[in-house]
């Protein structure tokens, strides 16, 4: 999948069923990581700058319906970057 815009690269990983809630994790900068719930865009764990954060959660905003589809069909889609 991953997306890629203003240094932030996200990806949705698949794994056994107790890698609940649907979430995305984002890595900004090299160095910071975090992961981001879907539908609350709250950061569940992780270190992201606030301002990183915050775009990670508009994008997440804007992708919401198709991030959940691919979290419960398990295929990807290429979603476009925040403008």
């Amino acid at each position: 999948m991953p997306a890629r815009f203003y240094g932030l690269v996200i990806k949705m990983y698949f794994q056994q069923a107790g890698h609940n809630p649907p979430h995305i994790h984002v890595l900004y900068d090299n160095q910071f990581m975090g992961a981001v719930e879907i539908r609350t865009r709250a950061m569940t764990e992780g270190d992201l700058p606030p301002r990183a954060l915050a775009m990670a959660a508009e994008w997440t905003g804007q992708h919401e319906e198709a991030l959940l589809e691919m979290w419960n069909t398990r295929e990807f889609k290429k979603l476009p970057p925040l403008e």
